[in-house]
């Protein structure tokens, strides 16, 4: 914060972010909006578009940039699928166990529970956002 006219907005990203935490069973938890994934860029002030992709896509999205991979595009095919891997082989025109072998990296980067429902969510909503800028 930068003076005391800022207290009243932050005041209120408190009680939005407190709220947010009682309707997610977090009740007793603390967390700000760039703490709270894609609920925090949707009730945060600063809409930290960036900051958001970056904590949940970034690892994927800098492995593609360094090693000139098309992870991002897999992951995209793959939600695009349903989850299905033959869907996603045909989709990307390679095969199956090249799909897998992906997957695995991706798991990697993103942590195991990338595919838990919560974080499937997520990972979509950046997707999308990342094919935005």
């Amino acid at each position: 914060m930068r003076g005391p006219g800022e207290v009243p907005g932050a005041h209120r990203e408190a009680q939005r972010c407190a709220d947010a935490l009682v309707a997610l069973g977090r009740r007793g938890d603390g967390a700000g909006a760039s703490e709270l994934g894609f609920i925090g860029l949707l009730i945060g002030d600063d809409r930290d578009v960036p900051g958001f992709l970056a904590g949940s896509l970034g690892p994927v999205a800098d492995y593609d940039e360094r090693r000139g991979t098309a992870l991002v595009r897999t992951l995209e095919a793959y939600f695009g699928a349903g989850g299905s891997l033959a869907r996603t082989a045909q989709e990307l025109h390679i095969h199956v166990n090249t799909v897998s072998q992906r997957l695995d990296r991706i798991g990697r980067l993103l942590g195991e529970d990338w595919q838990s429902p919560d974080r499937a969510l997520e990972l979509q909503l950046a997707l999308r956002l990342h094919r935005l800028r």
